[in-house]
């Protein structure tokens, strides 16, 4: 029987989301059901969240897990009262920041993803726009980019840009390395200026070839065929201009993302 596990929060329910998932991936041979509930941000939505959770337990006979990132104590107190294992991260958390501190917290909800701090969200907001506009080789001008991702067709370009966007404000563009280049050994010459944020993907011609073929069945673009040649010319390419490569056939978006950021410590604003 699938554990059920509730994300709850008075934002997105990001934060709680990847704390919890970090958490469950230490169980594997367990399995999960999950269930996010979103801008808990009054106790009328509180109570209603609080009803669903009773409902679960009731109907499973296992009290669930609820993950919580509320953050305002008034709600973060309506949890206590659920037939479940409550994770409260905030709470969790906060009373040794304030012991360390000297200080108390002001809670507030919505600063975890910069709503509280205009320029970071203006700055996400504009990386993202980036991303769309610089998404498989749609971008000129590469000036701007913080890292340009390279590799063949479906092989996670885009949803890393868009994460790299969203949760880090890096500008991040892509370009696909498609057959012509393959065939030429050639990285295309607009990158001549910009090889330093060059980064590429690579993925198992098997997983490809599935990701293909849904996408586009029985073409020869999907075939394993195609996909093993093209993953391998990649491979020897990108190695060959001592590009650095990342695999991303076993790794979540938020790992390889997280990965791109180390390699190429963006961690700070890059130096213009």
């Amino acid at each position: 029987m699938a554990r059920t596990i509730f994300y709850v929060s008075d934002g997105t329910g990001i934060t709680a989301e990847a704390v919890g998932h970090a958490l469950l991936t230490q169980f594997p041979g367990l399995r999960f059901r999950t269930e996010r509930i979103p801008f808990v941000e009054d106790e009328e939505r509180a109570q209603a969240a609080l009803e669903r959770i009773r409902a679960v337990a009731r109907s499973e006979g296992v009290r669930p897990v609820v993950v919580s990132s509320v953050v305002t104590p008034e709600i973060r107190r309506v949890f206590a009262e659920a037939d479940a294992l409550v994770l409260d991260i905030i709470d969790s958390y906060l009373g040794p920041l304030e012991e360390e501190f000297g200080v108390q917290s002001s809670p507030k909800a919505g600063r975890a993803h910069g709503f509280g701090d205009p320029a970071r969200y203006d700055a996400r907001i504009a990386a993202t726009n980036y991303a769309l506009s610089h998404d498989d080789g749609l971008g000129s001008d590469y000036d701007e980019a913080d890292v340009i991702l390279l590799g063949v067709s479906r092989s996670g370009k885009t949803p890393t840009c868009l994460y790299l966007a969203l949760h880090y404000g890096v500008k991040a563009a892509n370009d696909p390395l498609v057959p012509e280049d393959l065939e030429a050994r050639r990285i295309p010459d607009r990158f001549a200026r910009v090889r330093d944020r060059l980064f590429g993907l690579t993925i198992d011609p098997e997983r490809l070839a599935e990701v293909r073929e849904t996408r586009m069945p029985g073409t020869r673009y999907a075939s394993l065929a195609q996909c093993r040649w093209e993953v391998a010319a990649a491979e020897r390419l990108l190695a060959s201009r001592s590009i650095p490569i990342l695999s991303t056939t076993r790794s979540s978006v938020e790992e390889i993302a997280s990965m791109i950021m180390n390699r190429l410590d963006l961690r700070a604003p890059r130096q213009r």
